[in-house]
């Protein structure tokens, strides 16, 4: 199976309730991670490194953000005459509707979109988790098994999304058994919401399911089919978070400050691709301290900032303490202010000598332009 064989579909609004703070004013697609990249720069990559050259976004709302951030699509080389990015927005409020009562409506919504499309295979996947994937090697396992539907998965306990499917497999990675609920077995998975299926078969299936009602596409099209189909597991190794608390996103930006975790998601043989700024690097000015950071270009740092990721733009002054904190684009922290287990979204202004602290499990979220 070619890459070029198989269509993206990518749903940039799944699961936004989960990150409800961040996701306010922006997708979940678009949600930034790691000190300069969004979310739906992992999915992205992952798709044009396997070869693929067609990706539809759908989208529900809030989507101007992400618009912003992916434009043509050319920083993923998905700037194209033919094929490349496709932005899908509800186009009327029963589209709204649908996309928001789940993939099944959300899908029917496109179907003139996957028609006129010449791939044979589809990609669907959400964008709650973060991983840099050899889609290649899924679609030589998808071929291999001569699966109808080969779902991507990982071992650990059921992340607190809507409909997440557990999975038990066989030695041969054949799926025995599907549930939204937990299942006994200690060796169960957990789907990251990223299925691989024929463009036919799934049409045929999102036609029969809406036309019942039907709104998960976990249930309402996986499970119920689970008699008929050939089902497979692909399992997913290494650094790959997924994301269903503020407590899991901030957990997840600083397993970065992990070498191997680092190692892992930005690798050269598979690069990981985003909008590029062009601004100065990042400046130490005399007498700061920095340890065990991400400091992103643009940035200015004249304070001690430590075990924290700080995106492009931001500003420390001068006696100002900052640890254990992520402060996304533009953010100023004034002399003498002190930060500790913080979530600052852009723009977000501290004068001097203020303080604030959260804890490890519960961190401080500021929204965005917000001045204390």
């Amino acid at each position: 199976m070619r890459g070029n064989n198989v269509l993206g579909l990518i749903f940039a609004n799944a699961d936004d309730g989960v990150l409800s703070e961040i996701t306010g004013i922006r997708s979940m697609a678009s949600v930034p991670f790691g000190g300069g990249y969004r979310l739906i720069d992992f999915v992205l990559s992952n798709m044009v490194n396997a070869g693929m050259t067609k990706v539809g976004v759908l989208t529900d709302n809030n989507y101007q953000s992400l618009m912003d951030h992916i434009g043509s699509g050319k920083p993923w080389d998905l700037s194209r005459k033919t094929e490349g990015l496709f932005l899908l927005p509800p186009f009327n409020q029963e589209a709204v509707n649908n996309y928001n009562a789940g993939w099944i409506g959300a899908l029917h919504n496109i179907t003139n979109f996957l028609e006129r499309s010449r791939e044979e295979y589809v990609f669907l996947t959400s964008t709650t988790y973060v991983a840099n994937l050899d889609l290649t090697a899924l679609f030589a396992y998808h071929e291999a098994k001569g699966a109808d539907v080969t779902l991507l998965t990982r071992k650990g306990p059921a992340p607190a999304l809507r409909d997440v499917l557990r999975v038990a497999a066989d030695e041969s990675g054949d799926i025995t058994r599907l549930s939204v609920d937990d299942l006994p077995d200690s060796d169960a998975c957990s789907s990251l919401s990223a299925v691989l299926i024929a463009k036919s078969l799934l049409l045929r299936l999102v036609r029969a399911a809406y036309h019942k009602g039907g709104v998960s596409f976990e249930k309402d099209i996986l499970i119920k089919n689970a008699d008929r189909l050939h089902y497979a597991a692909f399992p997913v190794e290494g650094f790959c978070p997924v994301l269903d608390s503020m407590r899991s996103y901030f957990a997840a930006n600083f397993e970065l400050l992990q070498p191997e975790n680092y190692r892992s998601l930005f690798r050269a043989d598979r690069p990981v691709m985003t909008k590029v700024y062009e601004d100065m690097p990042a400046v130490y000015g005399i007498g700061s301290d920095v340890r065990n950071s991400l400091i992103a270009d643009g940035c200015q740092i004249d304070g001690e900032v430590e075990n924290c990721i700080l995106f492009r733009n931001c500003r420390v002054e001068r006696d100002a303490v900052v640890k254990n904190s992520i402060l996304l684009p533009g953010v100023f922290i004034g002399s003498g202010a002190m930060v500790n287990y913080c979530i600052m979204d852009k723009a977000v202004s501290l004068r001097a000598g203020k303080t604030l602290s959260g804890a490890d499990t519960y961190p401080v979220f500021i929204g965005k332009n917000i001045q204390i």
